[in-house]
């Protein structure tokens, strides 16, 4: 079977890997929603993650582009979305801190 497209040379392990993980960002997505905090969380982890993310993205531009780097890119976007998210409610923490060190006077 000859011919090149998006979807030929993809790595189903690769796929089923990818698309586990992608089950599992949304979930992350949503405890920050709900939980409003940050604890709990790894900002380093995040980070180490999406550059992962770019590496696997990277890899697929260059090497092997297939549908697989959809997967890549939507899995690079929610985990960008949570490491957004921890940096806004940090934030929020931080400014909660000082207002109580501020009206307990300390």
């Amino acid at each position: 079977m000859g011919g090149s497209g998006l979807f030929e040379g993809i790595s189903f392990f690769e796929a089923v890997m990818l698309i586990c993980f992608g089950l599992a960002w949304p979930l992350n997505i949503i405890k920050s929603l709900r939980t409003k905090s940050t604890k709990g969380k790894s900002v380093f982890f995040l980070i180490v993650i999406l550059i992962g993310y770019v590496a696997g993205i990277t890899h697929k531009i260059l090497y092997s582009r297939n549908i697989v780097l959809v997967l890549y890119c939507i899995n690079f976007i929610m985990v960008s979305i949570d490491t957004s998210l921890y940096f806004y409610y940090r934030h929020k923490e931080r400014l909660a801190e000082k207002q109580a060190c501020t009206e307990a006077g300390v």
